[in-house]
C-alpha cells in the first residue's frame, strides 16, 4: 500500500501581484482563511481573487477584506452566496499580538499577498507592509531592469 501524495502542481489559488509593487513587505505570516462551502467549491474550480484585499484586525481577531470569490451557476438555491464577504482569518495569539503592534504602528498595513492550496484547506500569506513612495518604486523597476539586462548579457556570452 503506497500513499499518494497530493501534487503541488496546481496549489496556487491566487496572487496578489501589485502588492510587491505598492509596498514593501517586512514580515510575512501564513494563516487559514474560514469559508462556506460554496466558497471552497468555488475556489476549486478556479474563480477567486486577492488583487485589491487588505486585513483588519478588529475585536482581536484579523478578518480579510476585499477578496473576491465568484459563486457558481450550480450553487444551492437556499443559499445566497456573497461574493465579497469579509472573511475569518485564523492565526494564533502570539502572530495576532505581532499584527496589532505592527498595524499600530505609523504607516504600516496589513496586505494579502497570495492564497494557495495547503493539503485540503485553504491558507493565505499575509504581510506586514509600508507604503512605497514614488521614487522608491523607480528604484525597484531599475533594479529589476538591470538584473534582467544581466541576465540577457549572460545568455548571449554562452
Amino acid at each position: 500500500m503506497s500513499k499518494k501524495k497530493p501534487s503541488n502542481d496546481n496549489s496556487r489559488i491566487a496572487e496578489n501581484r501589485k502588492a510587491r509593487h505598492e509596498y514593501s513587505i517586512e514580515e510575512t505570516f501564513e494563516a487559514g482563511v474560514v469559508l462556506q462551502g460554496w466558497e471552497v467549491k468555488s475556489l476549486r474550480a478556479g474563480k477567486g481573487g486577492i488583487a485589491d484585499s487588505y486585513v483588519i484586525i478588529k475585536g482581536g481577531e484579523a478578518w480579510l477584506l476585499g477578496a473576491q470569490i465568484t459563486p457558481l451557476l450550480s450553487a444551492s438555491t437556499h443559499i445566497h452566496p456573497e461574493q465579497g464577504r469579509t472573511r475569518k482569518l485564523l492565526l494564533n495569539k502570539k502572530e495576532l499580538r505581532r499584527l496589532i503592534g505592527a498595524v499600530e504602528r505609523k504607516g504600516y498595513t496589513i496586505v494579502a499577498l497570495n492564497m494557495y492550496w495547503k493539503n485540503s484547506f485553504v491558507k493565505i500569506n499575509i504581510g506586514v507592509a509600508k507604503g512605497k513612495k514614488l521614487h522608491d518604486k523607480r528604484q525597484t523597476e531599475k533594479e529589476k531592469d538591470w538584473q534582467r539586462e544581466k541576465q540577457r548579457l549572460m545568455s548571449l556570452k554562452r
